[in-house]
């Protein structure tokens, strides 16, 4: 499947209805490639939230794998979810990161989840239409264990029920979620990264860690938080006085802490520099750029100038001293 044909199978899919439906073949190969979408994401979280962990003050446990649940999928599309997915349980192991604690430990895509660390892991029942309110329930449920223990799950497979104990592993707290549909959209509220699957689409993963280190930045500096303690004004107002000035500063923020996180995580942190100067253009709207964002030519050489006052010889992981600002009011 190409990638221009995955991108339009992906919108087709997550508009589809029963009435409207789509063919087996194609739900299946659609599915194949929500799959291996996710997986790329699950990666590239994992790799920033594991490496960067000594970073955040919000941790949880961080296994290596996207998990689901099967009212995210129009109940047209269960069936055929089922096949592809296996979904004993309302919730199922999507993807699981290579190499990861949930890899080493035995745990498989399309293992179903009865139960973490002694817990039932109910989903929301499903209604008619597709909602995402049982995953997020059950990340939420596993993020609220503690980040330095081993978690021990119940999982099923082919009926057979079996238990394995996946070593401790703390990362930031954070989920994760590819958006479907035709935008160049990213965005952090505190609780989630969110990244458009057109991302995935024109760049590597490298040039996609850019942006995700960017929004779980966000994230790890509470900006929404501290936006909304601040009386910031979003929509409209949001580009006026101090209002597009506090904006500019998470942004500014946002970048440079970005590109720690990359270097933290084993990535050049160049990329940041490169990606901002020959793909800024794509993501900040060129002439119609909103003015609450720097221009991609100004993140570039911040990001550079950043990466030469970066002691000589420091280790990994670095903790800036950027990390301080992430509980002070903003100004």
């Amino acid at each position: 499947m190409s990638k221009l044909t995955m991108r339009l199978a992906l919108v087709a899919l997550a508009t589809a209805t029963p009435a409207i439906g789509v063919a087996a073949d194609d739900t299946a190969a659609t599915f194949d490639a929500l799959r291996a979408v996710d997986g790329r994401m699950a990666g590239i979280a994992y790799r920033l939230t594991t490496a960067n962990a000594t970073l955040c003050r919000d941790r949880a446990p961080t296994p290596g794998w996207a998990i689901h649940a099967i009212g995210q999928y129009d109940a047209g599309l269960r069936d055929q979810a089922r096949r592809s997915f296996g979904f004993e349980t309302p919730i199922a192991v999507e993807t699981v990161v290579p190499g990861s604690p949930a890899a080493s430990a035995g745990v498989r895509a399309n293992d179903g989840i009865v139960s973490v660390d002694g817990r039932p892991l109910d989903a929301v029942p499903p209604a008619k239409g597709a909602s995402s309110a049982g995953r997020d329930a059950a990340v939420d449920a596993i993020a609220a264990l503690p980040a330095d223990r081993p978690l021990d799950m119940v999982l099923r497979r082919d009926g057979q029920t079996r238990t394995v104990r996946i070593p401790a592993s703390p990362g930031c707290r954070s989920a994760f979620e590819v958006l479907l549909g035709p935008g160049m959209e990213a965005s952090a509220d505190g609780r989630i990264v969110q990244i458009g699957v057109r991302f995935f689409e024109r760049y590597s993963d490298d040039e996609v860690a850019v942006v995700v280190a960017h929004e779980l930045s966000h994230n790890i500096l509470h900006h929404a938080r501290r936006l909304d303690a601040a009386g910031v004004k979003r929509g409209l107002l949001a580009e006026v006085g101090r209002n597009g000035r506090l904006f500019r500063l998470t942004e500014d923020q946002a970048d440079l802490l970005g590109m720690y996180l990359l270097r933290n995580a084993g990535y050049d942190p160049q990329i940041a520099v490169r990606f901002w100067r020959d793909h800024g253009g794509d993501v900040d709207g060129g002439l119609f750029r909103s003015r609450t964002h720097p221009s991609s030519t100004a993140r570039a050489k911040a990001i550079e100038a950043e990466i030469a006052r970066i002691p000589a010889g420091a280790g990994r992981p670095y903790v800036p001293p950027l990390i301080a600002d992430a509980e002070r009011p903003l100004q």
